[in-house]
Protein backbone atom coordinates (compact mmCIF):
# COMPACT_ATOMS: atom_id res chain seq x y z
CA UNK A 1 0.00 0.00 0.00
CA UNK A 2 2.91 2.77 1.29
CA UNK A 3 4.69 2.37 -2.63
CA UNK A 4 1.26 2.41 -4.34
CA UNK A 5 0.62 5.47 -2.48
CA UNK A 6 4.42 6.73 -2.90
CA UNK A 7 4.33 6.17 -6.60
CA UNK A 8 0.66 8.07 -7.19
CA UNK A 9 2.44 11.50 -5.17
CA UNK A 10 6.02 10.79 -7.16
CA UNK A 11 3.24 10.35 -10.42
CA UNK A 12 0.93 13.77 -9.62
CA UNK A 13 4.15 15.87 -7.81
CA UNK A 14 6.13 15.12 -11.00
CA UNK A 15 7.53 18.04 -13.16
CA UNK A 16 8.08 18.33 -16.51
CA UNK A 17 11.35 19.31 -17.74
CA UNK A 18 13.13 21.37 -20.34
CA UNK A 19 16.82 21.79 -21.63
CA UNK A 20 18.14 25.11 -22.49
CA UNK A 21 21.50 25.18 -23.88
CA UNK A 22 23.57 28.38 -23.32
CA UNK A 23 25.51 29.18 -26.69
CA UNK A 24 27.98 31.32 -27.65
CA UNK A 25 31.64 32.06 -28.03
CA UNK A 26 34.13 32.57 -24.95
CA UNK A 27 34.17 36.01 -23.08
CA UNK A 28 30.39 36.51 -24.09
CA UNK A 29 29.14 36.26 -20.24
CA UNK A 30 27.26 33.62 -20.52
CA UNK A 31 28.43 31.81 -17.18
CA UNK A 32 27.46 35.26 -15.46
CA UNK A 33 24.24 35.70 -17.03
CA UNK A 34 23.58 31.93 -15.41
CA UNK A 35 24.50 32.98 -11.96
CA UNK A 36 22.08 35.46 -12.45
CA UNK A 37 19.07 33.41 -13.61
CA UNK A 38 20.13 31.25 -10.43
CA UNK A 39 20.32 34.26 -8.19
CA UNK A 40 16.72 35.15 -9.84
CA UNK A 41 15.31 31.74 -8.99
CA UNK A 42 16.79 31.22 -5.87
CA UNK A 43 17.14 34.45 -3.99
CA UNK A 44 20.86 33.44 -3.15
CA UNK A 45 23.38 35.24 -4.65
CA UNK A 46 25.65 33.84 -7.15
CA UNK A 47 29.11 33.86 -7.98
CA UNK A 48 30.58 37.28 -7.92
CA UNK A 49 31.25 38.40 -11.43
CA UNK A 50 35.09 38.94 -10.73
CA UNK A 51 35.49 35.03 -9.46
CA UNK A 52 33.42 33.65 -12.50
CA UNK A 53 36.58 31.50 -14.65
CA UNK A 54 35.86 30.58 -18.69
CA UNK A 55 33.68 27.96 -18.83
CA UNK A 56 35.90 24.56 -19.58
CA UNK A 57 32.77 21.76 -20.17
CA UNK A 58 29.49 22.42 -19.16
CA UNK A 59 27.65 24.36 -16.46
CA UNK A 60 23.82 23.00 -15.38
CA UNK A 61 21.69 24.53 -13.05
CA UNK A 62 17.96 23.87 -12.91
CA UNK A 63 15.51 26.21 -12.15
CA UNK A 64 11.77 26.21 -11.49
CA UNK A 65 9.67 28.09 -13.96
CA UNK A 66 5.82 27.86 -13.69
CA UNK A 67 5.98 24.43 -12.42
CA UNK A 68 8.28 23.27 -15.37
CA UNK A 69 12.32 22.41 -14.10
CA UNK A 70 13.95 24.59 -16.67
CA UNK A 71 17.43 23.38 -16.79
CA UNK A 72 19.70 25.56 -18.25
CA UNK A 73 23.08 23.82 -19.54
CA UNK A 74 26.11 26.60 -20.19
CA UNK A 75 28.51 25.11 -22.58
CA UNK A 76 32.26 26.82 -23.07
CA UNK A 77 32.90 28.76 -25.82
CA UNK A 78 36.36 28.81 -26.98
CA UNK A 79 36.87 27.19 -30.54
CA UNK A 80 38.69 24.03 -29.84
CA UNK A 81 35.70 23.18 -27.39
CA UNK A 82 33.08 23.62 -29.16
CA UNK A 83 33.01 20.54 -30.81
CA UNK A 84 30.99 19.24 -27.84
CA UNK A 85 28.01 20.74 -28.60
CA UNK A 86 26.48 18.40 -30.89
CA UNK A 87 26.68 16.05 -27.65
CA UNK A 88 23.65 17.95 -26.30
CA UNK A 89 21.74 18.92 -29.24
CA UNK A 90 19.18 15.90 -29.42
CA UNK A 91 17.66 16.24 -25.83
CA UNK A 92 17.48 20.65 -26.02
CA UNK A 93 13.97 22.02 -25.99
CA UNK A 94 15.52 26.16 -27.01
CA UNK A 95 18.61 27.57 -27.87
CA UNK A 96 19.79 31.15 -25.82
CA UNK A 97 22.97 32.40 -27.66
CA UNK A 98 25.03 34.92 -25.50
CA UNK A 99 26.69 37.62 -27.95
CA UNK A 100 28.69 40.33 -26.42
CA UNK A 101 27.47 43.33 -27.78
CA UNK A 102 29.85 45.51 -26.76
CA UNK A 103 32.81 43.53 -28.62
CA UNK A 104 32.18 44.59 -32.21
CA UNK A 105 35.63 42.94 -33.11
CA UNK A 106 34.19 39.19 -32.72
CA UNK A 107 30.48 40.11 -33.95
CA UNK A 108 31.27 38.69 -37.59
CA UNK A 109 33.00 35.56 -35.47
CA UNK A 110 29.54 35.28 -33.28
CA UNK A 111 27.53 35.61 -36.76
CA UNK A 112 29.34 32.61 -38.38
CA UNK A 113 28.67 30.41 -35.26
CA UNK A 114 25.38 31.37 -35.04
CA UNK A 115 25.14 30.42 -38.73
CA UNK A 116 26.30 27.17 -37.91
CA UNK A 117 23.74 26.08 -35.40
CA UNK A 118 20.84 27.20 -36.94
CA UNK A 119 21.62 24.86 -39.91
CA UNK A 120 21.93 21.86 -37.83
CA UNK A 121 19.32 19.33 -38.48
CA UNK A 122 18.39 18.25 -34.29
CA UNK A 123 18.23 22.35 -33.57
CA UNK A 124 15.53 22.94 -36.39
CA UNK A 125 12.60 24.80 -35.47
CA UNK A 126 13.93 25.46 -31.36
CA UNK A 127 13.33 28.90 -30.30
CA UNK A 128 15.95 31.02 -30.26
CA UNK A 129 16.67 33.43 -28.25
CA UNK A 130 19.82 36.23 -28.94
CA UNK A 131 20.78 37.60 -25.74
CA UNK A 132 22.44 40.67 -26.78
CA UNK A 133 24.66 40.98 -23.31
CA UNK A 134 26.37 42.93 -21.69
CA UNK A 135 24.10 45.84 -22.33
CA UNK A 136 25.08 47.46 -19.13
CA UNK A 137 28.52 48.54 -21.12
CA UNK A 138 29.18 51.89 -22.77
CA UNK A 139 30.15 49.87 -26.22
CA UNK A 140 27.49 48.03 -26.16
CA UNK A 141 24.85 48.19 -29.37
CA UNK A 142 21.57 46.06 -29.49
CA UNK A 143 21.21 47.46 -33.27
CA UNK A 144 24.17 46.38 -34.82
CA UNK A 145 22.75 42.43 -33.12
CA UNK A 146 19.65 42.95 -34.56
CA UNK A 147 20.93 43.44 -38.22
CA UNK A 148 22.77 40.77 -37.99
CA UNK A 149 20.26 38.40 -37.14
CA UNK A 150 17.97 40.58 -39.83
CA UNK A 151 20.34 38.83 -42.22
CA UNK A 152 19.88 35.62 -41.75
CA UNK A 153 16.32 35.51 -41.59
CA UNK A 154 15.86 33.48 -44.81
CA UNK A 155 18.00 31.07 -42.65
CA UNK A 156 15.56 31.05 -39.49
CA UNK A 157 12.38 29.78 -41.74
CA UNK A 158 9.93 29.64 -38.85
CA UNK A 159 11.56 29.25 -35.93
CA UNK A 160 10.98 31.67 -33.10
CA UNK A 161 13.25 34.01 -32.85
CA UNK A 162 13.76 36.75 -30.44
CA UNK A 163 16.57 39.23 -29.34
CA UNK A 164 17.11 41.01 -25.71
CA UNK A 165 19.49 43.34 -24.35
CA UNK A 166 20.69 41.74 -21.04
CA UNK A 167 22.83 42.32 -18.90
CA UNK A 168 24.53 39.46 -16.19
CA UNK A 169 26.02 42.49 -14.13
CA UNK A 170 22.60 43.99 -13.75
CA UNK A 171 19.90 41.34 -14.65
CA UNK A 172 18.54 43.91 -17.56
CA UNK A 173 16.34 41.33 -19.29
CA UNK A 174 17.03 38.53 -17.82
CA UNK A 175 13.39 37.63 -16.27
CA UNK A 176 11.95 38.56 -19.38
CA UNK A 177 14.74 36.48 -21.39
CA UNK A 178 12.92 33.17 -19.25
CA UNK A 179 9.64 34.11 -19.74
CA UNK A 180 10.12 34.46 -23.65
CA UNK A 181 12.23 31.27 -23.90
CA UNK A 182 9.32 29.50 -21.53
CA UNK A 183 6.39 30.47 -23.13
CA UNK A 184 8.11 29.28 -26.45
CA UNK A 185 8.68 26.29 -24.90
CA UNK A 186 5.36 25.44 -24.18
CA UNK A 187 4.61 26.36 -27.78
CA UNK A 188 6.46 23.71 -29.39
CA UNK A 189 5.78 20.68 -26.78
CA UNK A 190 4.02 18.97 -29.55
CA UNK A 191 7.20 19.29 -31.99
CA UNK A 192 9.48 18.61 -28.70
CA UNK A 193 8.06 16.91 -25.80
CA UNK A 194 9.34 17.46 -21.96
CA UNK A 195 11.74 15.26 -20.39
CA UNK A 196 9.62 13.44 -18.40
CA UNK A 197 11.56 11.94 -14.92
CA UNK A 198 11.03 8.31 -14.47
CA UNK A 199 8.77 7.69 -11.18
Amino acid sequence: MFTLVTGAYKYFMRQDEYNILMLGLDGAGKTTLLEKIKHIDTGIPGMPPDKIQPTVGVNIAKVTHSKDVVKFMDLGGQADLRGIWESYYEDSHAILFAIDAADRERMKEARDVLDQLIRVDELEGLPLLVAANKCDLEDAELVGVKEMINEMADRLDERDVRVMETSGIEGTGITAAMEWLHSRIIDNKDNKPPVVPEL
